[in-house]
């Protein structure tokens, strides 16, 4: 470890596991394209937006473009964020890491998938905190949610704290 870690891990302590395994067999072109969120735990970044969708295209660099959009509701105005991303693990594990502040990078993680056509998505962060549920679509047939949210439950996340995510505006 380089002095650098070592004063970090000193500074910050051990990092927390993360929240599950990412998939396997995953591939990173099939998951481009447009997201709906359809569920979320809550956070300041996203607190009051509806119509959140998360578009991923690929860079020049092989890298992930990331722009999130959202409506605010109080303000009546669509907020963006653009990041970028990579992937963190195995080409075809599920964990990349992403960034919307400079050279700070968080895990994101695909934690269930649709693996035959890559409908929906389970996504977790760095810890139990971080959690959306994604679909190709605004909104996700019930059972395949109900599921969705059992197996995030299982992992350790506080569903009781999820907030169904309105679409009903188009950018």
């Amino acid at each position: 470890m380089s002095a650098l870690g070592s004063w970090l891990l000193r500074l910050f302590g051990k990092p927390a596991p993360l929240p599950g395994e990412p998939v396997r067999d995953f591939e990173v072109e099939r998951y481009l394209g447009t997201w709906y969120e359809v569920a979320r735990l809550d956070h300041p970044f996203e607190r009051g937006l509806s119509n959140v969708t998360a578009e991923y295209t690929l860079r020049p660099d092989g890298r992930l473009r990331v722009v999130n959009r959202g409506y605010a509701d109080r303000e009546r105005r669509w907020k963006e964020a653009v990041g970028k991303a990579y992937l963190a693990g195995a080409p075809d594990e599920g964990y990349l890491k992403v960034s919307f502040f400079g050279p700070f990078y968080g895990s994101y993680l695909v934690l269930e998938l649709d693996r035959e056509n890559y409908r929906y998505a389970l996504v977790g962060g760095p810890n139990t905190d971080y959690l959306w549920i994604l679909s190709r679509t605004p909104y996700l047939e019930v059972p395949v949610l109900q599921r969705l949210v059992q197996r995030a439950a299982a992992l350790g996340f506080a569903t009781s704290g999820l907030i169904r995510v309105r679409h009903d505006q188009a950018p």
